[in-house]
């Protein structure tokens, strides 16, 4: 009787973790579809696309977020470069509906969780865009265990934000 408690908790967790993934891939998708013009041979929705199915979103799901993507609201792509723990090059990258709010979260996670927002090109001159447009750091930095705990935390909390879409840094983990 208590398994099957603990099995339907599990299944819910998942869920919830799923919902939360597809709700991010969705918005990334629309975003695309709407620069696109709906093309998904354009090399930003094909990457889009990758993702979700990597994420095993349904095709279903996939085709009604390129389709919605003309009745979306306006969506803006934004990227802020940061600091973490240790010197930690951090790029964010999200989608927003409203990029004052979204800074202030992400300025407030930083600087709670010993991290800081770093000026424009201060971080992405170490960073290169890979073909699955994800960013990929050039000289990654190996980091002690209490730092690297810091930062794993830092970036769960920044996840856990609509806005956030992804999160990369230059440390060895």
């Amino acid at each position: 009787m208590g398994s099957s408690h603990k099995k339907q908790g599990k299944i819910a967790d998942n869920n919830a973790k799923k919902a939360k993934v597809f709700s991010k891939l969705v918005r990334l998708i629309q975003v695309e579809a709407k620069k696109s013009g709906g093309d998904v041979n354009s090399a930003g929705l094909s990457a889009a696309i990758k993702k979700a199915y990597k994420e095993n979103m349904p095709k279903d799901n996939v085709e009604r977020a390129i389709k919605k993507a003309s009745e979306a609201g306006d969506t803006t792509e934004v990227m802020y470069e940061a600091y973490g723990p240790a010197g930690i090059g951090m790029i964010i990258t999200g989608l927003t509906d409203n990029t004052n709010r979204t800074n202030q979260d992400v300025k407030t996670i930083l600087t709670k969780n010993g991290g800081s927002m770093g000026a424009q090109g201060s971080v992405a001159w170490n960073f290169t865009l890979d073909e699955n447009r994800d960013w990929v750091a050039n000289t990654p930095m190996d980091v002690d265990d209490a730092s690297r705990e810091i930062l794993e935390n830092l970036i769960e909390l920044l996840d856990e934000n609509d806005d956030v879409q992804n999160v990369y840094h230059s440390a060895n983990l």
